[in-house]
């Protein structure tokens, strides 16, 4: 079985709200060790550590050194599993993919379509990473589900981008969703409803549940080069409650990746 990158990115700092996803790796990477819970996927694959060729966690000095570490770190063209931070480590991230599997389809499951050209003055805002990736042509199609917060700005930015967007209020049209070329998935945890996932910044109810985000990643049947998790954030848990999915999403996508690839 090929060895999957994992990393940690440990940075908040362009969060528009609260603070509080750098604290996140680690505390996933706890969760996922923990006794009450083996390292079984649905599938059946056992996902243990050693699945992982583990970078570590990362305190970044600059945004900008978020590419160069991502790309350091996975120049053996291995498929990449990332731990976020906020979702604004997403467009460096992919910078780095980029650079070694070339551009290839995003599926974005959120609350919020994050294609803000600026916000609150700031180009690299984590409302803003799908307007870099998409103007930079870093991808070639940007799959969005589960989007529930669509501003005018955002709605005209999806339509000169060309992005397929699966707003909640559309769901029943995810079955005609067709994949066909090797996907990057990026997860924010609050496109899950916060009833189900309280420990994020930014609670918009009506959102997906535990398993209709499962049910995404285990249909997907084309290679998963990459992932990201992003926008846990810790000190808005409750009992490890969201802390616990994530490590589930984690231990999913990374079976998901193991058995299509």
């Amino acid at each position: 079985m090929k060895k999957i990158t994992l990393q940690g990115i440990l940075y908040d700092e362009k969060s528009s709200f609260l603070k509080g996803p750098a604290l996140a790796p680690p505390k996933i990477r706890s969760l996922y060790n923990s006794p009450s819970a083996n390292y079984f996927a649905e599938n059946g694959l056992e996902i243990l550590p050693e699945s992982f060729d583990d970078k570590g966690d990362f305190e970044v000095r600059t945004y900008f050194d978020i590419e160069k570490l991502t790309y350091e770190n996975i120049k053996s063209n291995n498929p990449l599993l990332t731990l976020g931070g906020d979702h604004s480590i997403t467009y460096p991230v992919i910078k780095a993919f980029n650079r070694v599997h070339g551009a290839v389809d995003l599926i974005h499951i959120d609350a919020h379509a994050d294609l803000y050209d600026i916000f609150e003055g700031d180009k690299y805002s984590h409302a803003c990473p799908f307007a870099r990736i998409m103007e930079e042509k870093l991808i070639n199609r940007l799959i969005q589900i589960g989007i529930r917060t669509l501003s005018i700005h955002q709605r005209e930015q999806s339509e000169k981008y060309g992005v397929e967007s699966f707003e909640m209020s559309q769901l029943d049209k995810l079955p005609s969703l067709k994949l066909r070329n090797p996907v990057y998935i990026s997860l924010d945890m609050d496109a899950l409803d916060p009833a189900y996932a309280p420990g994020v910044s930014h609670h918009e109810p009506g959102g997906l549940s535990t398993r209709e985000v499962l049910n995404i990643i285990q249909a997907i049947e084309v290679p998963i080069l990459g992932a990201d998790i992003v926008e846990y954030n810790p000190t808005r848990d409750i009992n490890d409650m969201t802390g616990m999915v994530c490590a589930k999403l984690f231990r999913e996508i990374a079976s998901k990746m193991s058995q299509n690839n």
